[in-house]
């Protein structure tokens, strides 16, 4: 049993109510057998289209996809009793770090196809690491992009420009106003809303690896948030009134009938808007959080990656899964199945949603979210509500500090051990 994965991860899992059956190397037909367990189950439909494209085309290989109700929970439970999958179809966040050191997963370094990867997404990858490792541990297959959804239509209506800076934003914003339109709609109420601007801010406004510096003991989230927690005060002056009386689904619902001209969230929002107005012109821009458009990051992460586990008995199997997965046509139909962004380089027909985003993309000119790094039991998405309800800066930012030690003790330990021996 990977001994470091009952302290760090196992509190509560074991109340999961069903587990799935571990595969056999080989089934009665002789077939190789590749479990793949994935935590999108918005995305059932399309890969069991891969997965039955998938057997029809392999002689040799059987592939079965799952995705079980509270997939993560559901894994955990499962390395417990020492049964793995093949391959894990897992985000890019706090989940993944802890697999690693649990030594959950396979080095795929001698994968192939990495070479076919956004090297951005790979590093956002690496840049998950508690410490820095040998090897690379998943193979990135799509992404999501996050900062501001706009109303198309209504920009051109008005002739408004988009922003590349934060005063030509909150100029933006105040035009909007006068004009008596809503800038925003933030719907704040479901707290992990509020990690969606806030992320979009940090991406400019705090180093990428700022997690890090923290646990190396290089500097403190008090010197480094500020000016993005007290940016995102500011923007609440352009949102709807009660903004925390709103839910998402309110939110969604209000951008798409026209109530405000943007809405600071992510491209996965899309789906849920288009229920509402199918014929709605979205497009997107990054958020410009900084005074210099040269400093404009795009929020972008790792949504789902395929990662070999280091107890697969048929690697050259699961590389060959991946390579399905991979190509082209796959990749699309997942593209647009999911409105998702491909972590794969190539001529991919991205939704229009994404076009003030496709050069950050193409350049690989992005970081991840902020949140991907934070603890689970710190809650930061309901510190920052709180926070935002308060509005006191100074309370929040020193909460934030004392409750990363709190909650992240034993990795800043480790970083210190690695730090000492590898100075």
């Amino acid at each position: 049993m990977k001994k470091k994965l009952v302290c760090l991860l196992l509190a509560g899992t074991m109340s999961a109510a069903v587990l799935l059956s571990g595969c056999s190397a080989k089934n009665n037909d002789g077939k190789i057998e590749i479990e793949l367990v994935h935590y999108k189950p918005e995305a059932v439909d399309v890969f069991e289209e891969l997965e039955e494209k998938f057997n029809s085309t392999h002689d040799n290989i059987r592939l079965t996809i799952s995705s079980p109700n509270d997939a993560m929970t559901v894994l955990k439970t499962r390395f417990v009793r020492e049964d793995y999958p093949d391959i894990l179809g897992i985000g890019g966040d706090i989940n993944y770090s802890y697999f690693i050191d649990s030594n959950i997963l396979a080095d795929v370094s001698d994968y192939e196809g990495l070479s076919q990867i956004n090297q951005g997404y790979v590093d956002i990858l690496e840049g998950l690491e508690f410490v820095p490792t040998e090897g690379t541990y998943g193979v990135p297959y799509v992404a999501n992009a996050a900062g501001i959804l706009y109303n198309r239509q209504m920009f051109r209506d008005h002739n408004w420009e988009i922003p590349t800076t934060w005063d030509e934003l909150i100029t933006l914003c105040d035009t909007i106003q006068s004009e008596g339109i809503l800038p925003f709609y933030f719907g704040l109420k479901d707290i992990w809303t509020c990690l969606a601007p806030w992320n979009a801010l940090a991406v400019s406004l705090a180093p990428s690896d700022v997690c890090q510096q923290v646990n190396a003991g290089d500097t403190m989230f008090s010197e480094e948030y500020r000016d993005v927690a007290e940016k995102m005060l500011e923007l609440l002056k352009y949102g709807e009134e009660g903004p925390f009386a709103y839910g998402y689904n309110d939110a969604c619902t209000a951008f798409a009938n026209g109530e405000s001209a943007m809405f600071t969230i992510g491209s996965y929002a899309v789906p849920q808007i288009k229920s509402v107005n199918p014929d709605m012109d979205i497009d997107s821009f990054v958020m410009p959080g900084s005074d210099s458009a040269d400093d404009n990051t795009l929020n972008s992460g790792v949504d789902l990656m395929l990662a070999v586990t280091e107890e697969c008995e048929n690697k050259e199997a699961a590389y060959e899964v991946i390579d399905f997965l991979l190509e082209d046509e796959n990749v699309q139909a997942y593209l647009d199945d999911q409105n998702a962004v491909p972590c794969k380089s190539g001529d991919f027909t991205l939704a229009p949603n994404l076009d003030g985003m496709k050069d950050y993309i193409t350049s690989g000119n992005m970081a991840d979210f902020q949140d991907h790094y934070y603890p689970a039991e710190m809650a930061v998405d309901a510190q920052i509500q709180t926070f935002l309800i308060n509005q006191d800066v100074d309370a929040f930012l020193s909460k934030f500090d004392t409750d990363w030690v709190r909650y992240n003790r034993d990795i800043i330990r480790m970083v210190e051990e690695y730090n000492a021996k590898n100075p």
